[in-house]
């Protein structure tokens, strides 16, 4: 299963860790959303779901979002 991960601008509390887990969540093509990490401010997902979708989850819960660049 591919895993993806997502940099995640302006969390700032377990709250908003959870409110990200539950709109990633419902995005389709997410499989499971691995995790949100608070400290590292990223977000791993496993599936291949689009990737303006899961922008726009982010973005619709108040918080910016990009994909991170593969090393």
């Amino acid at each position: 299963m591919p895993t993806e991960t997502y940099e995640i601008e302006g969390m700032t509390c377990q709250h908003c860790v959870r409110a990200i887990e539950r709109a990633l969540s419902r995005v389709p093509g997410v499989v499971r959303v691995r995790a949100v990490d608070l400290v590292r401010g990223e977000a791993l997902i496993e599936g291949a779901p689009d990737e303006q979708a899961v922008v726009a989850a982010v973005q619709g819960e108040g918080y910016q979002a990009r994909r991170a660049s593969s090393a």
